[in-house]
């Protein structure tokens, strides 16, 4: 599992604003292009693991103050799904 886990964090940390834009829509979760692109920027400057819960709850913080709370809510739902281990 730790290879499913190397991918995602992977992604997260490598995403394009263009790209985030794209899932955004797939998940049907709200946000603009600016909050994208800004998101994406902050997500290229850490190394996130959203496999660890202090991380990722950081990690929302930062989204809502971005792109506010109600996002940053749906973001967190996305990334738990992301972690689910069945």
């Amino acid at each position: 599992m730790k290879i499913f886990e190397n991918i995602i964090n992977h992604k997260i940390n490598t995403i394009t604003g263009e790209e985030l834009m794209k899932y955004a829509s797939q998940f049907q979760i709200a946000i603009n292009t600016r909050q994208a692109e800004k998101i994406a920027q902050y997500l290229r400057s850490k190394q996130v693991n959203i496999f660890e819960p202090r991380e990722r709850a950081a990690l929302v913080k930062e989204i809502a103050k971005i792109a506010g709370p109600e996002t940053a809510k749906e973001v967190n739902k996305l990334f738990i799904q992301f972690t689910k281990q069945n």
